[in-house]
């Protein structure tokens, strides 16, 4: 089996909250007829810059063009020489290896007539725990909006989420006042994510404040790389510490320095699913747990990282993947499905993910690019202060 051609179709998929989203829907096609899919989530995190689609549809076909798609190492240390990490947690060259890594796993899937999970080393469970994230207050207006969020999606199923914190420690502080009366013991908070943007000191000041209310970890509370100051907080803190995992260098010096518990892992940041089984194996050697982290992608990715999540046996804790939750369309036939706060992993009788691209709704949002346009730099600080997965 060879590759015969490779596609990348950009679409901007609006948020609820108004913001759209560009992703890059790959297709990956064999001699055989068969057409592996994948998805490189959300381009328009930071940092600002764009890449050219065309540009990159020229020499990701000059890499892959002719090879054997089961040759997935390979695949993988080509990109990876042309897209090398970068220590930097939302480096795009780990989106784009992401997308192809997720592509070539279908397409293997598919021409074994197996589900990804099943590739992946088989399932160990049928469904994985996911919470919502609540964005990050920047004034105290918003508690009030983000209570209104939580009362919502409890009533969809959501019993967990996820809390940005940091940028308005009082409105921080009146939101989880809020939970904890109205809600009470109906509601968890699964972790305060910090989002590196406090040093290290002052989000332990942060976590103590915090402490009297029931939450479950505490997520990237110190600058990024910042290994030393995360195992100081870490050794301080009285609850389990998580960080993404970006890079192995990076996951190396955290394991060196004992500097987290629990480590969140998601392909689209170590870029993609042969990486990130190699960063949850080394979490389980280390002793470590793992969730599933996410930047909030479409179902392609999001199914993805389920058939991932079903196949790890040190998944621990609830994870993130609620990205198709948080967008007004999608760009499946059948979108992943969530049930009493779990996200189902799809196609167990079904190769590959179990996903199918629906061309009447990715034509509704097709664009032609990946830039920014005509986006003011009141959206961008928007986009900065509400955003991070």
């Amino acid at each position: 089996m060879k590759i015969t051609d490779i596609r990348l179709t950009v679409v901007g998929m609006p948020r609820h909250t108004g913001f759209v989203s560009k992703h890059v829907i790959v297709e990956i096609d064999a001699d055989n007829g068969l057409t592996g899919i994948g998805e490189m989530s959300d381009f328009s995190h930071l940092p600002y810059y764009s890449l050219d689609i065309h540009d990159l549809l020229t020499v990701l076909k000059s890499a892959l063009l002719g090879t054997n798609p089961f040759d997935i190492s390979l695949s993988n240390k080509v990109l990876g020489s042309y897209y090398p990490e970068a220590m930097f947690y939302y480096e795009k060259g780990n989106f784009i290896r992401n997308g192809i890594d997720t592509a070539l796993h279908d397409l293997c899937a598919k021409a074994l007539g197996i589900s990804v999970s099943e590739l992946l080393g088989g399932r160990i469970r049928e469904k994985i725990k996911v919470c919502f994230p609540i964005f990050r207050h920047r004034f105290m207006e918003e508690v009030e909006e983000n209570v209104a969020v939580v009362r919502r999606r409890l009533a969809q199923g959501f019993d967990t989420f996820r809390l940005y914190v940091g940028k308005n420690l009082d409105a921080d502080e009146a939101f989880m006042d809020r939970v904890r009366t109205e809600f009470g013991s109906k509601v968890t908070i699964k972790s305060l994510d910090f989002s590196h943007l406090l040093e290290w000191k002052l989000a332990l000041q942060a976590a103590k404040r915090f402490r009297q209310y029931d939450f479950q970890l505490i997520e990237s509370p110190a600058v990024q790389n910042d290994f030393e100051g995360l195992r100081h907080f870490r050794l301080k803190a009285d609850h389990p510490v998580s960080e993404h995992v970006w890079s192995f260098r990076q996951q190396f010096e955290m394991i060196r320095q004992d500097s987290v518990d629990i480590f969140n892992i998601s392909p689209i940041f170590i870029g993609g699913l042969t990486s990130a089984r190699k960063a949850a194996a080394a979490a389980e050697v280390a002793g470590k747990s793992c969730l599933i982290g996410t930047t909030q992608e479409l179902s392609v990715g999001t199914a993805s990282m389920a058939h991932l999540g079903s196949a790890l046996v040190n998944l621990n804790y609830t994870s993130d993947p609620t990205g198709p939750e948080l967008y007004v369309g999608d760009i499946v036939k059948h979108p992943v499905q969530y049930q009493d706060g779990y996200l189902l992993v799809p196609g167990r009788d079904q190769p590959g993910l179990g996903v199918e691209l629906d061309w009447e709704r990715i034509g509704k949002y097709r664009v032609d690019d990946l830039s920014w346009g005509n986006i003011s730099v009141h959206q961008l600080q928007d986009r900065t202060a509400q955003t991070k997965a």
